[in-house]
């Protein structure tokens, strides 16, 4: 078990039988009502080893609700809020989110808001979750296709990152998960992004994502209202935000894929209009187009694109603002492109010539 201690709170990586989540729950808890908020799949995959394991949860009550990204928004919120009135919760009990990154976002913040806020811990169960959701404090839903439009930072009492859970993922979301894993590296740790191109996701292990998080959560505990460096866990998603929005507008869910071609597009601007070597930004396109299919858009597409990322929460003024790395493990916040550049990238990637 790594314990990484985060602000007020810490994140547990490893069996979390072996953890402090059993003695928290009896000591702690003892009296207290406990709700489990999770997705239809982790309903079944995940949430029958916990109620199973941990006799305190074996009466938790229940909350399920629908999977996917398309679900986290204020009107499930009002669902959860309204189960949680009927279930009589109390502002000194306790809520367990387990799932994915939808349901650690969105039960973070109904947590927080229910009676001016409830306890709540975090036990996420995708890789995607693990490596990104587990620190931070950042909890929210969608409004609209805009990502991550309300919310706020708030700290659970306890993360635990089990690798148990990732057995039941496919492929393809254990990619997502390595996206922002990759990410990771290449804005502060060439060693970590040299050693993830060297591994298929399913060799990932416990101490990448350890090492993942502790990248993260070191950045979070330098500046947890990212009103400094903590933009720099950016890089790739304003244009990787775009893109989902978009592929949300027509029903198709592609996070971590997003994210990955993000990463290639914000690396691209870095090269052409910035400080990044053309050689590695060559590097980081080889190594996406290997593992995530490539994105295809039309012209047309262009121009909506951009205004998405207007949208995007971290401008200020009338920027978009980008953070980019000019070498592979550094990066740089606050960085200006104009739409012509944007598009000009946009156009050399996604459209068909």
């Amino acid at each position: 078990m790594t314990t990484i201690p985060s602000l007020g709170y810490s994140i547990e990586i490893g069996d979390l039988l072996q953890g402090s989540l059993s003695k928290l729950l009896s000591e702690e808890f003892s009296t207290r009502k406990k709700v489990i908020i999770c997705d239809e799949n982790t309903h079944e995959n995940c949430v029958p080893y916990l109620t199973t394991s941990i006799d305190e949860l074996a009466n938790a009550e229940i909350i399920v609700l629908p999977a996917g990204e398309e679900n986290k928004i204020l009107e499930i919120c009002a669902q959860v809020w309204e189960a949680l009135s009927e279930y009589k919760i109390q502002r000194n009990d306790i809520i367990l989110n387990v799932g994915g990154g939808m349901i650690t976002d969105l039960g973070g913040f109904v947590a927080s808001i229910y009676k001016r806020g409830v306890d709540y811990m975090n036990i996420p169960t995708s890789l995607l979750a693990m490596v990104d959701a587990s620190a931070g404090g950042k909890t929210g839903v969608d409004l609209g296709v805009y990502k991550n439009q309300l919310g706020l930072f708030s700290t659970p009492r306890l993360v635990v990152c089990d690798n148990i859970f990732l057995g039941t993922l496919p492929d393809e979301e254990l990619l997502w998960g390595k996206a922002e894993m990759l990410k990771h590296g290449l804005i502060q740790s060439k060693e970590h992004w040299l050693n993830l191109k060297t591994k298929p996701v399913k060799d990932i292990t416990i101490e990448d994502i350890a090492v993942s998080v502790a990248i993260k959560n070191e950045i979070v505990k330098a500046d947890f209202k990212e009103e400094n460096v903590r933009k720099g866990l950016n890089f790739g998603h304003t244009i990787g935000h775009a893109l989902e929005g978009f592929f949300l507008e027509q029903d198709k869910k592609a996070h971590g894929h997003c994210v990955a071609w993000g990463i290639v597009a914000e690396s691209l601007l870095a090269a052409k209009f910035g400080t990044l070597p053309m050689e590695e930004f060559k590097e980081i396109f080889a190594h996406i187009q290997s593992e995530y299919p490539q994105i295809k858009l039309e012209p047309d597409n262009l121009t909506h694109l951009i205004e998405l990322m207007k949208h995007d929460k971290k401008n200020n003024s009338k920027r978009i603002n980008f953070t980019t790395i000019s070498t592979i493990g550094v990066s740089h916040i606050d960085q200006a492109f104009s739409e012509k550049q944007i598009q000009e990238v946009l156009q050399e990637l996604f459209i068909a010539h």
